[in-house]
């Protein structure tokens, strides 16, 4: 049978299972999400997709998994108890933080609780200096003690930072091994391990964040590897990580704060690989599925990326700009914005007598009230329903039975009564909400970072995305949309297109005209040792292993950096200056010409690339998944205007010539909305693209 490969990907309602075969053809399905435990759905999801494709368990060679639940450990505040063992003196970094709030003028603003409480964050005796000398030695006997206390109070996890122990990490070591030795029972993570770079308090709450997360991430992973090992799976597993890479599955148990974004990173790394073929290599990524929203940005084909990003309740974003409401994670992570609208995502007016959407959610279970699983009150699908844009007997290809009865008396009793507005209307004022809430994430990306939306084209995936792609792109002035193949799975198919990705950091904090090349060579050489070691245990040998080596830089004085690409790991003080200001200059529109520069860290992405990764360009799909209903319904496109006779067609009608709005085009996992006005046809590798005439036009 030759390489067969699965991707998995678990939202807030359905998990999504794309299996690919060597010869191109492909084979989906949704399954209904299970939060008690993911692994349960994920493994009904493997053992559906093997059925229909008639296929034992053991002819899988590999399974790529984006996980929600080191995201949603953080979120739910379900993580461990975790004790932090730090410098003496230091005891409160996690509270002081970067003393700055997220808004100058917001009065209800309430700091975020850390996520170790203070009576279990001890200090030792020690001191390292920055340049990495010993000052004050470690003082072995207090963490010896403090083990005892960890013990004695019932904490799971320790993360350890000592201050400068980037220049030098013999302290963290060592008390790591002391608290190993002393309390066996309890996961340790020090900041070494994860984070040996500069900055103290973001190297602590990276350090925390790993060791509150490591024991769900470990329980989880471990019970997925059993579970699809009892049904025959003995194929590795690889994680998706927050940078749009793999890793395998012990390094995501030993650093899952790597993998906290690993959920919406699969969609963009598949978006990464479409956008050239289709002559847009600068892509507006956007994924709306039955939780959240999530927007990117892709320029030149490659994922815009961050080395740090805040994770935190409502719009979720890496903003420069925007700190201290959230939990830091100093990682490397595609530039992902997210929010709390999906198809999910429940309406009610507040106190104030306002409609509010999100981001409470009802999930996949019970789920929107259309699914008649106990649920009354109105969601983002249920004004969709009323609306017309759904099928009214059921969704997923038939698979999942629909009532659209219950949407119209959720929205009435819930959104229209309150509000004095017809069903419809009230409809169209959930959806209206949802919408600017997605053009907002995606503004966070764009506009907030200098780009013009209007120049790109917007990629739209996830069951919901076509359903609301054209309206949000009419809220930002885009003009062309494209929605990509198997949409509503489309983030577990971008994992079988992902490459093996380790990141490596080298400090250095020395002024940029005094960095010699040797110094930046044998530091290059010390990273590509720890880049070709990590690939080689996954089984990538030299000849499909890359280095690309970049290099953080700021001026001197600033607190914050930018990473600048080493062309082939090369190294050139002048050439690194100019990139950097031309850099500097395009991210804050202007440049200190003159002032001088300072080399931080060097960065290493070591890659392991495989010839098994799928091609989009030669899918050859389920037929299943491009079926669809066919016929006519009423659809009402704008508010106060009487709905519509709609066509409805299978995706597949698309291989006979364009289709002019408006049309529904249906797939078994999820609905293109064209409305009037606007024109779909087939583009390269099995996308859709929407030409978009102006909304008055």
């Amino acid at each position: 049978m030759g390489l067969v490969r699965v991707g998995v990907d678990v939202g807030g309602t359905f998990t999504d299972v794309v299996l690919a075969l060597p010869d191109g053809r492909i084979h989906v399905n949704k399954t209904t999400t299970t939060p008690a435990d993911p692994g349960e759905g994920v493994v009904a999801g493997i053992q559906a997709v093997l059925a229909a494709a008639a296929l034992d368990p053991g002819a899988v060679a590999e399974v790529v998994h984006g996980t929600t639940v080191a995201s949603n450990t953080i979120l739910q505040k379900a993580g461990a108890r975790t004790g932090l063992l730090t410098t003496r003196g230091f005891r409160d970094v996690l509270e002081i933080g970067r003393i700055r709030t997220p808004g100058m003028f917001d009065l209800a603003w309430r700091k975020p609780e850390p996520l170790v409480p203070r009576r279990w964050r001890l200090e030792v005796a020690e001191r390292i200096a920055a340049d990495g000398e010993v000052v004050v030695p470690l003082e072995e006997d207090a963490v010896r003690a403090a083990a005892t206390r960890f013990l004695a109070e019932r904490v799971e996890a320790v993360a350890i930072c000592f201050l400068n122990s980037y220049a030098n990490p013999a302290h963290e070591q060592r008390a790591a091994a002391l608290l190993r030795a002393a309390a066996p029972a309890l996961l340790v993570t020090a900041s070494c391990e994860v984070l040996p770079e500069i900055k103290e308090y973001e190297r602590t709450s990276t350090a925390v964040v790993n060791a509150y997360i490591l024991p769900a991430m470990r329980g989880y992973l471990s019970r997925l590897q059993d579970r699809l090992r009892m049904i025959g799976v003995v194929a590795p597993v690889q994680v998706m990580a927050s940078n749009g890479g793999m890793i395998g599955l012990d390094a995501a148990r030993d650093r899952p704060v790597f993998a906290v974004g690993s959920g919406p990173a699969g969609g963009v790394a598949g978006a990464a690989r479409l956008g050239p073929p289709l002559g847009a290599p600068d892509l507006i990524v956007f994924d709306m599925g039955g939780t959240t929203a999530k927007a990117a940005i892709i320029e030149g084909g490659q994922p815009a990326i961050v080395t740090e990003y805040e994770f935190r309740d409502g719009i979720s974003t890496p903003s420069r700009f925007i700190k201290g409401a959230g939990t830091m994670l100093k990682v490397p992570a595609i530039d992902i914005a997210e929010v709390g609208s999906g198809g999910g995502s429940l309406a009610r007016i507040d106190a104030g007598g306002l409609l509010l959407v999100g981001p409470e959610s009802a999930g996949g279970d019970p789920g929107p009230a259309c699914y008649g699983r106990g649920n009354a009150r109105p969601t983002v699908t249920d004004a969709n329903m009323v609306l017309g844009y759904l099928n009214p007997g059921a969704l997923a290809g038939g698979s999942l039975p629909v009532d659209p009865e219950l949407s119209r008396r959720a929205v009435a009793e819930h959104v229209a009564r309150p509000l004095g507005l017809g069903v419809e209307e009230a409809a169209h004022g959930i959806r209206q909400v949802a919408n600017i809430a997605m053009a907002r994430a995606i503004r966070a990306v764009t506009v907030e970072r200098g780009k013009d939306p209007r120049d790109m084209a917007l990629m739209a995936f996830g069951g919901g995305g076509p359903l609301h792609a054209v309206d949000v792109a009419r809220l930002l002035g885009i003009r062309r949309v494209l929605v990509s193949p198997v949409s509503g799975v489309f983030s577990a198919a971008g994992m079988l297109a992902a490459e093996a990705v380790h990141e490596f950091v080298q400090p250095l904090l020395l002024p940029l005209a005094a960095v010699s090349p040797g110094l930046v060579g044998a530091a290059t050489d010390r990273l590509a040792g720890q880049g070709r070691a990590a690939l080689a245990v996954e089984g990538y040998d030299a000849a499909a292993t890359v280095l690309r080596f970049a290099a953080d830089l700021r001026y001197l004085g600033q607190s914050s950096q930018l990473t600048i690409p080493l062309p082939d790991g090369a190294f050139g003080a002048e050439a690194l200056r100019r990139a950097y200001e031309a850099t500097y200059g395009a991210t804050f529109g202007y440049v200190a010409a003159g002032e001088a520069v300072e080399l931080v860290n060097l960065r290493l992405s070591a890659m392991g690339m495989a010839a098994s990764r799928i091609d989009f360009a030669a899918l050859a799909l389920d037929p299943r998944a491009l079926a669809g209903a066919a016929g006519e319904r009423l659809v009402s496109f704008a508010r106060g205007a009487p709905p519509v006779p709609t066509r409805l067609l299978p995706r597949a009608a698309l291989a006979s010539g364009p289709v002019v709005g408006p049309a529904i085009l249906e797939s078994y996992d999820t609905t293109i909305v064209v409305p009037p006005g606007c024109t779909a046809q087939a583009a390269a590798a099995g996308c859709v693209a929407i030409r978009m005439e102006p909304a008055d036009a």
